[in-house]
């Protein structure tokens, strides 16, 4: 019993760090193709900057969500080896992306209420 649930406790893993890695290509990806749509804007001397700013914001939300997968990917893979070692590196982990988060979660904010 014990190996199978340790079996689905490695799914949900590599579903959830999957998910996150795919949120990162996807967004990168959408970012990409907008800027370079924008750029192609500036050379006809139109002014960019506003809508450079949102891009840039929607791609920090992408990496805010996966961010989320990632650290509950990080989580069960602590709950399946819950050495003291893993669970300080899970604990710097999650620190340093709840920070990150913070602080682009903050920037966004600042972003909606300027526009």
């Amino acid at each position: 019993m014990e190996t199978h649930l340790r079996n689905v406790y490695e799914f949900l893993y590599i579903g959830l760090g999957s998910i996150g890695v795919a949120v990162i290509i996807w967004g990168s990806v959408l970012t990409v193709y907008r800027l370079l749509k924008l750029e192609f804007r500036r050379f006809k001397q139109k002014s960019i900057y506003r809508e450079r700013e949102s891009v840039r914001h929607q791609f920090a939300s992408y990496l805010l969500l996966a961010l989320e997968f990632l650290i509950a990917a990080d989580i069960i893979a602590t709950v399946i080896h819950p050495t003291f070692e893993e669970i300080a590196i899970l604990a710097s982990i999650v620190l340093i992306r709840t920070l990150i988060s913070y602080f682009l979660e903050k920037e966004i904010s600042n972003f909606k209420a300027n526009e």
